[in-house]
């Protein structure tokens, strides 16, 4: 459990607690456990012997280890037992009195790789120490939100954050039970009815949605933060991309068919054993049906796995005592469907018995209830971690075009997307769920949000990040391991690390001492990297050789000192930062106006170029953040309004994230004060016309009186031809913006600029449109534009 601070769409601040549901950090296998920060009691007189030695067993070892520092006889003696217990080498007999020691304890002592065969219990995709919890058993759902629940009665948190929600058997009964049992402590303090505020960690694919039964308020915003990213991707390079990619790497770039074999492999290694406890389950209730009781286990298996491997989404949310929903039942169609096209038509049979058995239609209608459960709730929660553990943690290290593409609930084959698709969803959503999070960083992001921002700039320039690629790689050849049959590292990883390079590598000439830090922290993310990818190497079976020689190239290209190298990447790296640090901000500027629910994620007010986890969750400097905003605030004064020239001065100093600060607190205060139109006001995507309308986007939310325009610019490398110099105003001549019929009508004429105090009017009469360069003139030289109005500003 641990606690995050968020805003709310009306502006509150508000604690929000975050709890992993299916996999629990403390769990153990007999399902028991307290979340951090519970406090152990003694038990009773009423709870079995068996359970009381346990919590009694800490308290024993204390007071042992009190008595041997008291008595030396007793250290000697205990001494002398651990050593006839630990034999001696070369000497069988004596290990036999360990051996019976070890025969007589509840649980198996085995070699770490039998676990992927006979684990018998549900774990966190491959880890055999987090065991998960059967929350469906009340006992053990009020043991383990005892605290939580506490906390939320006290006022200490006012929201949860679900995470792990498809490792459930039933998340909508989980969420149901949530819900009541805090309405109920509600009223029984005296308190009025209040749904407590919800939000699900759950990757959907671009065609789904949450189900609509669910009682939450969306999603963490997985899905926002790969909408809003991929608005900077150009899609119109995306052949080019690929094309450079395969001729620098070799590698295929069939997405689907990386994903099908990255599931195999999963499904046969680290998740085998949830296989064949599937397949066992499956066989047992095809032994009661006459007509498909000669189903054997490895044909059943089979099919499980083709099922698995081809599954177009995390899982489904059957239930056997509901009818299936549409969505689901397409989703196994469609798996069934290219199941069939792998196995071919002799295994159709089988195939459509699974069906059955998963809708509870045909044969399988008559089943017995409880083993249709059961293996329901199994299949479901492991088609999760194999799309997980095989997408995320496997072909994103695989594929990689464009890294800035490769996160988590993103869809690296949408090389992009339209405004108009961007449109739509916030809509939908504001329609749906306006209370989503909308996050653009995690603690689960593979890269972070401002590194995302500067990546997607090759997607604008593919040419001369070739060129550059190639440069870079003539460079460091000297630092190549030179092996039989090919070189090492690959040139998947050298395409990997160059642009990683990119994303990370300072704006600024760094010195010798961020030099080495970021050699480190690159070193330990390429590592990670290139296990997670588990074709040279792998967590299970790391390949000494290969990860050494890769650690060498990573010194080479980063050493100390003057180098062809570095400067190569220093020049690539100056010349792309601003139109990075454009895109960022534009990103802020849409992740605090679209509908939703806006998550800054720890360190994210300044820029943020963290790589995956350990990289994301190093300690943050609260203390300078703190101190740099008081000094921000103490120049701007209380509106925090600064002029022209005090947005050009941080430009000039961009690197240092001031302005990204600047503008987060800005747009906080935007939101507390006018917090009912962000939490009501509606959704209207506006037209961009003229010479540069492919690099804006804009809308129009309004509540009563209020209204707020947001224009972001886009794809700003393009628009300025690669040259920084060029960015100014005149860029946006012959643009305008026109939609805003509905605005003039309610009299929202009168617009302020809210981050420069720049003011625009719309005409009385004539047609209702703002010159996009007269309102960037007023900008500051930022690349967005939030401008607020009211209704009695009209002129």
């Amino acid at each position: 459990m641990s606690r995050h601070f968020r805003t709310l769409a009306d502006g509150e601040d508000v604690a929000v607690g975050r709890l992993h549901t299916g996999i629990d950090d403390n769990a153990s296998v007999d399902g028991k456990a307290c979340l951090p920060g519970e406090h152990h009691v003694r038990p009773d007189a009423n709870r079995h012997d068996d359970q009381r030695g346990v919590d009694d067993a800490a308290v024993f070892k204390r007071q042992l280890a009190r008595l041997a520092a008291r008595h030396d006889w007793l250290a000697r003696w205990v001494a002398s037992c651990v050593q006839r217990l630990n034999g001696t080498p070369g000497e069988p007999a004596s290990f036999d009195a360990l051996e019976q020691l070890i025969a007589a304890q509840a649980y198996r002592l085995a070699d770490w790789r039998v676990a992927s065969d006979d684990v018998n219990y549900r774990r966190f995709f491959d880890v055999n120490t987090l065991a998960g919890l059967r929350m469906e058993r009340r006992e053990v759902f009020e043991a383990t939100h005892r605290k939580v629940l506490h906390w939320l009665q006290e006022g200490m948190l006012t929201g949860l954050r679900i995470d792990h929600p498809d490792g459930l058997s039933d998340p909508q009964a989980y969420f149901e039970t949530l819900q009541q049992r805090y309405a109920a402590q509600a009223e029984a303090g005296g308190q009025p009815p209040r749904a407590l505020y919800l939000v699900v960690e759950k990757i959907q694919a671009e065609h789904e949605s949450l189900p609509e039964d669910w009682p939450v308020h969306g999603d963490t915003g997985y899905r926002f933060g790969s909408l809003v990213n991929e608005l900077f991707v150009e899609p119109r390079n995306e052949n080019a991309m690929l094309a450079a990619y395969h001729a620098f790497t070799d590698e295929p770039t069939d997405l689907d068919a990386i994903v099908y074999e990255c599931k195999k492999l999963i499904i046969e290694t680290s998740l085998y054993s949830e296989l064949n406890w599937l397949a066992h389950s499956l066989y047992r209730l095809t032994r009661g049906n006459r007509r498909r009781c000669d189903f054997t286990r490895n044909r059943l298996r089979a099919a499980l796995t083709e099922v698995a491997a081809a599954f177009p989404v995390y899982r489904t949310y059957l239930r056997v005592d509901e009818a299936p929903t549409e969505m689901d039942r397409r989703h196994i169609d469609w798996a069934i469907a290219a199941a069939e096209r792998r196995l071919g038509m002799s295994e159709s049979t089988v195939l459509q018995h699974l069906r059955e058995v998963l809708l509870g239609e045909g044969e399988a209608a008559n089943l017995p209830l409880a083993g249709r459960r059961r293996f329901l709730a199994r299949w479901q929660q492991f088609t999760a971690p194999v799309m997980a553990k095989a997408v995320e943690d496997t072909a994103f290290y695989r594929y990689l075009p464009l890294v800035s593409l490769n996160e988590v609930g993103a869809e690296p084959r949408s090389f992009g997307l339209s405004v108009a698709a961007f449109h739509y969803t916030n809509a939908t959503r504001q329609r749906h769920r306006p209370h989503c999070l909308l996050g653009t960083s995690t603690h689960d992001s593979k890269r972070g949000e401002d590194l995302r921002a500067r990546i997607n700039v090759l997607s604008e320039m593919p040419r001369l990040w070739e060129d550059t690629l190639l440069r870079l790689s003539g460079w460091a050849q000297l630092y190549l391991t030179r092996m039989p049959k090919e070189n090492w590292p690959g040139n998947n990883d050298i395409w990997l690390l160059f642009q990683t390079l990119v994303g990370l590598w300072p704006a600024k000439t760094p010195d010798d001492a961020q030099r080495e830090d970021l050699r480190a922290r690159v070193q330990a993310y390429m590592r990670k990297a290139i296990r997670e990818a588990k074709l040279h190497t792998s967590w299970v079976c790391p390949d000494g050789g290969y990860e050494d020689a890769v650690e060498r190239y990573v010194d080479g290209v980063l050493r100390a000192g003057p180098s062809p190298f570095a400067d190569e990447l220093q020049k690539l790296t100056a010349r792309i930062a601003p139109f990075g640090f454009r895109n960022s901000l534009a990103q802020v500027a849409l992740k605090f106006t679209a509908p939703g629910v806006p998550d800054v994620y720890q360190g994210c007010e300044q820029w943020n170029f963290s790589l995956v986890d350990p990289d994301n969750r190093r300690p943050v400097d609260y203390a300078a953040l703190f101190a740099s905003l008081e000094g921000l605030m103490a120049l701007y004064g209380d509106d925090g309004t600064p002029s022209e020239s005090d947005w050009n001065a941080l430009w000039r100093d961009a690197a240092d994230g001031r302005i990204k600060q600047l503008v987060t607190w800005r747009l906080l205060a935007l939101r507390r004060e006018r917090r009912m139109l962000f939490r009501n006001g509606g959704y209207a995507a506006l037209s961009v016309e003229g010479a540069a309308e492919e690099h804006a986007l804009a809308f129009l939310r309004m509540h009563e009186g209020e209204a707020v325009l947001v224009i972001a610019a886009r794809l700003t490398w393009t628009l300025c031809e690669g040259d920084d110099a060029r960015w100014s105003p005149t860029l946006w001549a012959d643009t305008r913006i026109t939609d805003l019929d509905v605005a003039r009508e309610r009299g929202f004429r009168r617009w302020r600029n809210w981050l420069t105090g720049a003011v625009a009017t719309l005409p009385a009469d004539g047609d209702p449109a703002l010159a996009l360069q007269d309102l960037f003139a007023g900008a500051g030289g930022l690349p967005f534009l939030v401008l607020v109005s009211d209704a009695e500003d009209g002129a």
